[in-house]
């Protein structure tokens, strides 16, 4: 039989050779997803893998060579509220939208720049640009001593250091404060009085403290070599600390409550600020409310949904 008789002559062989690898190859196939949910294109393209028969996603290789991201995506963190703004204006749209945390110990306002749009499917929710309230050294100083005894030399150092963040107050704030605390409230140079003279007594032995009908306190010193010898000094109840909370920030307004305690013939001195918390809570309202009105986006109090995982 010649080559040509027979059935596995050249031609058939590069058929049957051609056969094998069209079975061995990958194709591409289109996948329509009507049906399927919301967020889909119409249609998906996948490799068909005859040898294994499987269907293996082509998005991984497509992605290789992409010269831009696809999407915006990421965090950016901000240290000022202005700032804040200003980047949120840069990059929000008209569905992005503000959420705040306004409650201590991490207040912090986040805008979510690709926020789902009202009425239609879910977007990706993973840009964001955070700014978390970075506080002041002057406010972490009033805070972290606050309702902390201190020794007379110290306390009266502080007050000295912190003179400047020590404010007049206003006639409603007189009104209020002494009617609830019924203490006299002092002025900044009133306080400073007082630190001075705290400096002045500071080898002194105390004798005792005194409430006075004014609301104010006395506390009676006697040096330690003249037993009949002593002098004393007006202790104010209530004084006004101004002082910005967070960087480049307003002035937040605390009052606080001066005390002190004798005993042994030792003075220990402290303060209180009243409803701090509260102060700074505010502050952090309308802070949310000024990074609203200047970018014109909705601002909700609680915090975003998590982000979109891809």
């Amino acid at each position: 039989m010649s080559d040509k008789d027979s059935p596995l002559n050249a031609h058939g062989i590069e058929l049957i050779k051609a056969l094998a690898a069209e079975a061995a190859s990958a194709s591409t196939v289109s996948i329509t997803t009507g049906g399927l949910g919301e967020g889909l294109p119409s249609s998906v393209p996948l490799a068909f893998d005859r040898k294994s028969q499987a269907f293996k996603s082509l998005k991984g290789l497509i992605e290789e060579f992409r010269q831009a991201p696809d999407r915006r995506k990421g965090t950016a963190t901000v240290e000022t509220l202005a700032s804040f703004i200003e980047l949120t204006k840069r990059h929000q749209d008209e569905h992005s939208a503000l959420f705040g945390k306004t409650m201590w110990p991490d207040p912090k306002i986040t805008a979510v720049l690709d926020y789902d749009m009202e009425g239609v499917p879910a977007r990706n929710r993973s840009h964001r640009i955070v700014y978390a309230f970075p506080l002041t050294e002057e406010f972490k100083s009033w805070v972290g001593a606050n309702a902390k005894p201190m020794d007379q030399e110290i306390f009266a150092a502080f007050l000295e250091e912190h003179a400047a963040e020590l404010a007049a107050p206003t006639d409603g704030e007189v009104s209020e404060y002494e009617r609830l605390f019924k203490e006299k409230m002092a002025t900044p140079s009133e306080v400073i009085a007082l630190s001075r003279h705290l400096e002045v007594f500071v080898a002194a032995r105390a004798k005792q403290g005194i409430r006075l009908q004014s609301g104010e306190r006395t506390v009676e010193f006697a040096e330690e070599h003249m037993n009949a010898k002593g002098e004393a000094i007006v202790v104010p109840g209530i004084f006004m600390v101004s002082v910005p909370a967070f960087l480049d920030g307003d002035a937040v307004r605390i009052p606080a409550r001066l005390r002190y305690r004798v005993g042994g013939g030792k003075v220990t001195w402290f303060y209180q600020l009243y409803r701090w918390e509260f102060y700074l809570r505010e502050q952090v309202g309308h802070d949310l409310k000024r990074a609203s009105e200047e970018t014109g986006l909705p601002a909700f109090e609680g915090a975003p949904e998590e982000g979109s995982p891809a």
